[in-house]
């Protein structure tokens, strides 16, 4: 792996006077050292970026950037212009300019040199050598942190004066004390009593943020140490977790649980923004954080000093959550399928609910009418009974793609998302149906985390995500559901429906009881929604006893419970649950699974 700037990418006399010829002319030396492969395309990378949000920065800095296809390897390409570049930055055009290319698949190593320099870009004895520097050479050796800058040398003398000053007070304070205790002693008096050596300092305010960026690579590590750094002169404790290209390491809990305050410095969604609900929050753009972190500093301590919390954050998807260390393997198989399951859930409601509206119009005939798009007549009600029936199919028809994909997901983030929807559809293909889409997200999951173990050259990081692993998990996955485990999944789940549809009499109530139990065991939870989406999919078939009927319509009832108990008595219920009884009134009735957990009585 090259050098991610060399002098060769330096230009100390940059001529243009447009950011777009400043990109241009930077982005041609990227071109000539092999880091870029189509210089038309990686512009307009570029300036879709610069769409977004405007590059400049106070201090007179430019750093467009983006991630591209085109790049072959992180790279950065310096220009220096003596009459300034308009970026947008509010104090005036900048003579500092910095191109970041990083490839489309990202590098966690390079990315994180990135976040470095951007970092070194607040320090205003870096800019200040970058600005003075005579060669080409001598830059690019400033910005790869080969040669020292002037904070480097100036760190040593101040922390020697610290010592010092702090070694002539420490005598200054204990003389007059020891002077003070010999004529004590001569009289004989009493030694004054002793106070503690040391007190307990007040604990500061502490602040927890989050900084992130879309491009994830240098907004969101420039915010971070603005941030950082207004802390420390604020005297309070700050602690920033960058959500960037290199993917996010969380903060310990602990330590959110003991924040005072908190600050959003954004331009793309929080991921388990949730963890932070009801503590004073500041929620800005990215920039912000950058140009102003003092002012949210005293911002986020004014509302905590009135009271001021935020509103309860909507919890993210199982998918979003990290596995905690202590889990064993049925607790992370138990959130790998809840996060496929909670995906799959609006598509059971959305064509369940349609294909319910089709038969109560049309009838139960209704699935065996011809497509809408050959046959349709405005004014007939079978027609309009068609066209619910076969959206509402099409819905059904993501169900087990969506579940499979989703698992894999939630087991190996977004490279399991190709295997996962292929072996997903797959399963469809071959009718393995719903235990085959199971089994297909377990899979691709698996094979992206073996994938993943597998030590490769640095050559092929980039193209990683989104070449290699999708292609070779897409193929296993493939090769294994068409081929090995397909055929006997495809055969149980045949059992299983033939048996299901066979049943009448007592067997039929038998089997009412059963998923009565199933429903009411969780209350919304993995069980009941498997008894939903089993009924869901015999109903689209065709092959469920009225007993399945009923349950579609009675399997909300226990919603009802607690919805009407808070209108009749309110009393019983706390503050917190007044929100989430009335709801449950509304969701029998669009087949959403109840969850009645949360709810608080007072005794």
């Amino acid at each position: 792996m090259s050098e991610l700037i060399t002098a060769e990418l330096v230009d100390l006399d940059l001529s243009a006077e447009t950011k777009e010829a400043a990109a241009r002319s930077l982005a041609e030396r990227m071109a000539a050292s092999g880091r870029v492969t189509d210089l038309e395309g990686f512009l307009a990378d570029v300036a879709a970026r610069e769409a977004q949000m405007p590059t400049g920065l106070d201090g007179g800095i430019g750093i467009p950037h983006c991630r591209s296809e085109h790049v072959t390897e992180p790279t950065l390409a310096f220009g220096r212009s003596a009459s300034g570049i308009d970026f947008g930055a509010p104090d005036g055009p900048a003579d500092l300019v910095f191109l970041i290319a990083a490839p489309a698949g990202g590098d966690a190593d390079h990315l994180s040199i990135l976040s470095t320099l951007a970092r070194h870009l607040m320090d205003e004895s870096f800019t200040g050598a970058l600005r003075s520097a005579a060669e080409p050479e001598r830059a690019a050796g400033l910005i790869r942190g080969d040669e020292p800058g002037a904070a480097e040398g100036e760190a040593e003398p101040a922390a020697t004066v610290a010592v010092a000053d702090e070694t002539s007070t420490a005598a200054a304070d204990e003389t007059p004390t020891a002077a003070a205790a010999e004529p004590a002693a001569e009289l004989g008096a009493e030694p004054a009593p002793t106070q503690p050596a040391t007190e307990t300092p007040p604990t500061p305010f502490r602040i927890v943020a989050i900084t992130s960026c879309p491009t994830g690579i240098a907004h969101t590590y420039m915010a971070a140490e603005s941030l950082e750094k207004a802390g420390q002169a604020a005297g309070v404790e700050v602690f920033v977790e960058t959500q960037g290209s290199a993917g996010f390491q969380r903060l310990d809990p602990q330590l959110v649980a003991d924040a005072d305050g908190v600050i959003f410095a954004h331009d793309v969604e929080v991921r388990e923004k949730e963890r932070f609900a009801g503590k004073p929050t500041v929620d800005v753009g990215v920039k912000a954080g950058i140009n102003r972190p003092a002012e949210l500093i005293a911002e986020v301590r004014q509302k905590a000093a009135h009271g001021e919390t935020s509103a309860p954050a909507r919890a993210t998807a199982p998918m979003d959550k990290a596995a905690e260390p202590g889990d064993n393997f049925a607790t992370r198989l138990r959130k790998w399928l809840m996060t496929g399951v909670s995906y799959m859930v609006p598509f059971v409601a959305a064509g369940g609910l349609l294909i319910a509206l089709a038969f109560a119009i049309g009838g139960y005939t209704i699935n065996k009418a011809p497509s809408v798009a050959e046959h349709f007549l405005w004014t007939e009600s079978a027609s309009w009974a068609a066209l619910l029936f076969q959206i509402g199919s099409v819905a059904f028809g993501f169900l087990v793609p969506v579940l499979a994909g989703f698992i894999a997901y939630g087991m190996a983030d977004r490279p399991g998302l190709v295997p996962g929807f292929v072996g997903g559809a797959i399963a469809l293909t071959i009718n393995a149906g719903f235990l085959g889409g199971l089994i297909a997200g377990l899979l691709a999951g698996a094979v992206v985390m073996a994938i993943q173990r597998v030590r490769i050259p640095p050559v092929l990081r980039g193209i990683m995500p989104v070449v290699v692993i999708p292609l070779i998990s897409a193929a296993i996955v493939g090769f294994l559901m068409f081929l090995v485990i397909g055929k006997p999944i495809a055969a149980l789940q045949k059992g299983l429906t033939d048996w299901l549809s066979g049943l009448t009499g007592a067997n039929a109530i038998i089997l009412g009881v059963i998923l009565g139990l199933m429903m009411c065991f969780d209350l919304g939870g993995p069980i009941a929604r498997k008894s939903t989406s089993l009924v869901s999919l015999c109903v689209t078939h065709k092959k469920a006893p009225p007993t399945c009927h009923g349950k579609r319509q009675m399997g909300g009832a226990p919603s009802h419970g607690p919805g009407v108990s808070r209108i009749v008595q309110p009393h019983p219920f706390t503050l917190g649950s007044h929100g989430q009884t009335e709801p449950r009134l509304v969701r029998p009735a669009v087949a959403i699974p109840p969850s009645e957990r949360g709810l608080h009585v007072v005794p």
